[in-house]
């Protein structure tokens, strides 16, 4: 991995996300100066004060104009305009890769600005997070034994390939590539449709009547299905709308799955529920193990 290390890596977005990958790539001796990029100082000030990123600048295209990669990590709403602040850069050969829980609607952004030829765009995405949001919740461990997908287009290069590659796993993640179209419709089953479904399930609870009544006697089970519920709402509301033909197709199967519960219960037909619930169980136990 040693012949991929670089000299600087530009980090936009010292929240969870980016600012866990500037301390993870720091701790492991990837690049020798991180430098922050954002459009609020106070959090880019936190962040040097936190360790997270040697300096910044509120300028990203100053920011991005010396790195080697340059991570966005900004809401997908604003990707293309962050695109186009780094393209007044000099970025010729400077290694452009993100970190969107929706690819296609990012590598479309990306072709926009930076012309379909573009060898040097890496999309990536990293299946780790929590609910938490901003520059103190950042922590080196977040991506240990976490997937990063890297959903490379026809143009992208091998070599700004293996180089996000090795930054991923330098912060102790494991790196699978796949297309970003399959990308996006595992995503929208297993991350999207599931904070829809949490933050739908509030929301519903929360518009009752004794709604106080109701939160105050709900168990652990309601805390561990609705905490992702507490995620950063612009973020969720962007990821939604950039993927939202997945998700809306999920949705759709979502709901016919629904309906059969529905009617088993409506049916009276406990051996219906059962053989749902089980193979349910199995399915999650075998994932879990």
């Amino acid at each position: 991995m040693s012949e991929h290390r670089v000299d600087t890596v530009c980090i936009i977005g010292t929240g969870l996300i980016g600012g866990s990958l500037a301390l993870a790539i720091r701790q492991a001796g990837f690049c020798k100066e991180i430098v922050g990029a954002g459009r609020t100082e106070a959090t880019l000030v936190k962040a040097v004060e936190l360790g997270v990123v040697d300096r910044y600048d509120t300028s990203i295209s100053n920011a991005a104009e010396d790195a080697d990669i340059v991570v966005v990590c900004v809401p997908l709403g604003s990707m293309h305009a962050v695109f186009e602040q780094i393209n007044a850069a000099e970025i010729e050969n400077t290694i452009i890769t993100d970190a969107g829980s929706a690819k296609q609607s990012v590598i479309d952004d990306a072709g926009f600005v930076f012309g379909a030829g573009f060898r040097n765009f890496v999309p990536g995405h990293p299946i780790a997070g929590t609910e938490q949001s901003g520059v103190s919740a950042a922590f080196p461990e977040l991506y240990q034994n976490r997937r990063v997908i890297l959903t490379p287009t026809e143009n992208t290069s091998v070599d700004a390939l293996e180089k996000v590659r090795a930054m991923w796993q330098s912060a102790g993640a494991e790196v699978e590539t796949m297309s970003a179209e399959h990308h996006d419709l595992v995503l929208a089953g297993t991350s999207h449709l599931p904070h829809l479904l949490a933050f739908g399930l509030v929301d519903c609870l929360n518009n009752l009547e004794d709604v106080d009544e109701i939160f105050r006697f709900a168990a652990g089970g309601f805390r561990d299905f609705t905490r992702i519920a507490s995620s950063d709402p612009i973020m969720w509301r962007d990821i939604c709308l950039s993927n939202r033909d997945q998700v809306m197709m999920m949705m759709r199967r979502y709901s016919k799955e629904m309906e059969k519960i529905y009617r088993a219960l409506e049916a009276g037909d406990g051996e219906k529920l059962r053989e749902i619930f089980e193979r349910a169980k199995q399915a999650r136990d075998a994932f879990c193990g």
